[in-house]
Formats: C-alpha cells, sequence, structure tokens
C-alpha cells in the first residue's frame, strides 16, 4: 500500500527530519526487504548488505528529492537493482579476461529475468520464510535468539548485547558464525511444508518465547524485567500470526505473551522488588493486551489447538486475567488446566505449581 507522503510531513522539512524519516521506514521494511533478497541471492548476510546499500542510497537521495510517495517500493527497487548489478558483476568476473566485454548470454538474462519475477512476488511467504531461517534448528539457541532479533526485529547488535549483558563483539560473532552456518547449508529459504514445517515451527515459538521470557523474568542483570524485550516478542509474535493464520499454536503463545505481558506494569514494587500475582494492583493490568490475548486464545481453540502447549499456558494466566480480584480466581479450573498441561508437556515446574494449587484452601472447597 502505498505510504501518503504527509504520513511523515505535513509541511517542509530539513534534511535532519527526512533522515528521521527514512530511519523510520528502513526500520519498518527492513525485515521484509531483507526476506525477499535472501530468498533472491540465497545468503542472508548478502541479503542484508544489499538492504543496507539501498537506505545508504535514500540518506542521499530522498533529501533532495523528497520522501517517495511510496518508500517501500522505491528501497525494493534499490536493493534489486543492486543485487542485479551485483549478479552481472560476478559473472562477468567469472569469464575469462577475453570475454569480459561481450554481453550477457542468453541463459544469464534469463536468470536475471527470473530473479526480478522472484523480486515481484507477495512478500508474506519470504517473510515467514525469513523467520523460520533465523530460527532454523541447525542453529544453536543462542545464535538463533541474536540473528532473530537483527534480521526480523531489527535490533542492532549494540541493542542486542546491551539486553542480554554481553559484549558486542560477542554477538557480532555470534551474528556472523550464524550466517556463515546458513550458508554452508544451502537452505532454499521458502516455507517448510508438512512435517517439516511442524518440526521446525515448534523451534521459532521457542525462540519467541525465549526472547519474551528474558524481558517478562530477566535472567541476568539488576533489572527483574525488561520490557522492551517483551514488546519484540511480541511484535514478532504478531507478524507471525499475520502470516501464519491457521497454526493454532502460533495463536497460543501471542494469546500467553499479550496476556503476560499485560500484567508488567503491576509486576514490581516501587523498591523494584517482585510482586506475587495474587497482590498485584489488577486495575494497572492493561486491558487491551488483556482483550487482545483472550481474541488471539480464543482464535486457538477455534482452530482446535486448545490442548497445545502454549494454549494451554494461555489458558492458565486467562483465568487470572479475567477475576478482578485475586479472591474471584477460578482456582479449580486452573488445577484442571495444569493437570492437562502436566499430561503434554511434563516438567518439575508444572508440577510444582499444581502440588501449590491442591495446598490452595479455595481449591479444596466444593464446587
Amino acid at each position: 500500500m502505498p505510504w501518503p507522503q504527509d504520513a511523515f510531513f505535513s509541511e517542509p522539512v530539513t534534511a535532519s527530519e527526512t533522515h528521521q524519516a527514512i530511519e523510520a521506514i528502513f526500520r519498518i521494511e527492513r525485515a521484509r526487504l531483507i526476506a525477499s533478497l535472501a530468498r533472491m541471492v540465497r545468503d542472508v548476510g548478502l541479503a542484508e548488505e544489499l538492504v543496507q546499500d539501498a537506505c545508504v542510497s535514500a540518506l542521499s537521495e530522498w533529501p533532495r528529492t523528497g520522501v517517495p510517495a511510496n518508500p517501500g517500493a522505491w528501497l525494493t527497487a534499490a536493493a534489486k537493482r543492486r543485487a542485479i548489478d551485483r549478479l552481472r558483476r560476478h559473472r562477468m568476473l567469472a569469464r575469462k579476461h577475453a570475454e569480459i566485454g561481450r554481453d550477457l548470454s542468453e541463459e544469464d538474462e534469463a536468470g536475471i529475468e527470473a530473479i526480478e519475477a522472484a523480486m515481484d512476488d507477495d512478500v508474506g511467504d519470504e517473510l515467514l520464510a525469513l523467520i523460520f531461517t533465523a530460527c532454523h534448528p541447525v542453529l544453536s539457541p543462542d545464535a538463533r535468539v541474536a540473528l532473530t532479533l537483527r534480521l526480523i526485529g531489527g535490533l542492532t547488535t549494540e541493542e542486542i548485547a546491551r539486553a542480554y549483558l554481553t559484549s558486542e563483539a560477542t554477538i557480532a560473532q555470534r551474528i556472523v558464525r550464524a550466517k556463515k552456518t546458513l550458508s554452508k547449508a544451502g537452505l532454499s529459504f521458502e516455507v517448510p511444508r508438512g512435517k517439516e514445517r511442524q518440526e521446525r515451527l515448534s523451534s521459532v515459538l521457542e525462540v519467541i518465547y525465549l526472547i519474551f521470557n528474558e524481558g517478562y523474568s530477566a535472567t541476568v542483570g539488576a533489572d527483574l524485567t525488561r520490557p522492551t524485550l517483551c514488546a519484540e516478542a511480541q511484535r514478532l509474535g504478531r507478524i507471525l500470526a499475520g502470516l501464519a493464520p491457521d497454526e493454532p499454536e502460533v495463536f497460543g503463545l501471542l494469546a500467553l505473551m499479550e496476556i503476560q505481558a499485560s500484567r508488567l506494569a503491576a509486576r514490581l514494587a516501587p523498591d523494584g522488588m517482585p510482586i506475587p500475582l495474587t497482590e498485584q494492583n489488577r486495575a494497572r493490568w492493561d486491558r487491551l493486551l488483556i482483550r487482545r490475548g483472550l481474541a488471539a486464545l480464543e482464535r486457538a481453540e477455534a482452530l482446535g489447538g486448545a490442548s497445545g502447549p502454549y494454549a494451554l499456558q494461555a489458558a492458565l494466566a486467562a483465568c487470572h486475567a479475567r477475576a478482578n480480584r485475586a479472591e474471584d480466581t477460578d482456582w479449580r479450573k486452573i488445577a484442571g488446566l495444569y493437570d492437562t498441561l502436566r499430561a503434554v508437556m511434563p516438567s518439575p515446574v508444572v508440577d510444582l505449581n499444581r502440588r501449590w494449587l491442591i495446598a490452595w484452601p479455595s481449591v479444596r472447597k466444593p464446587v
């Protein structure tokens, strides 16, 4: 959809304001552009470089010519031209010196035309393919998280390093190794189907939830929560839900994150200490996020995913979200959900929570 010029400017602007607009547009379009180019050149690192080059061109031209009516299309065309130029240059260098000046062969031109056609395809599946690629099981969990935040989330290496309290050099090396691993694996950069899709979907969801959990209950550092990481994971979840509208566990995870994130403002006391769920000021819970979470949970259940591990955890969170007071909580329903969750996803944490519920007085009372 075209971007109207006045979406950014309502009057003549300075070069500084143009640069700010470019940064905002680039952040919105970046992942989609990388997705298209990665499918085209079969190399995440090269795709990222080509997109960056297109942004540099925008920084050079737009202050003179103004922000185009459809900046996303402009950036796509610029990146495509660079990719095709690079391909032509690569093929020319591969020829003998005596043939450098000759025109491209018909076979070469056909290949470039195919690339141009690929760039015109619907980008939705390409973005989904990039998400699956960044979270591919061939990568270590740490690499998946870093690469996902970099490619899809658009965070810089400095921002990722700061979020995980490690050095920027460590994160940069992790991302570089991940890109090289994907390149050596010879992946097709396509959305997997059938059994392979289901197997890899679990990896995608695991990475997104890992990012969210690090924001919700930080494992390192002085802060107990990192809302920025939660927001980034929620954004990734919403993207995935839009691209995979028939996957119940995608909506289960989205529901779980939205409902849990709704409590962030009430989780910590003024001194930074955590407040138990039953003692939180529920007036501070974000009702918009709760409504979004409940809607996503309904979607997961309508798709037949009520017994999925993320949907079950979201249903547990929903029990708390629906209660205006802690004493209004349906503890017996929660106990039943934990029983189901224990069968689907056995873990010591689930067992501990279920045993705690048995000791809760309201659970033992007759219905």
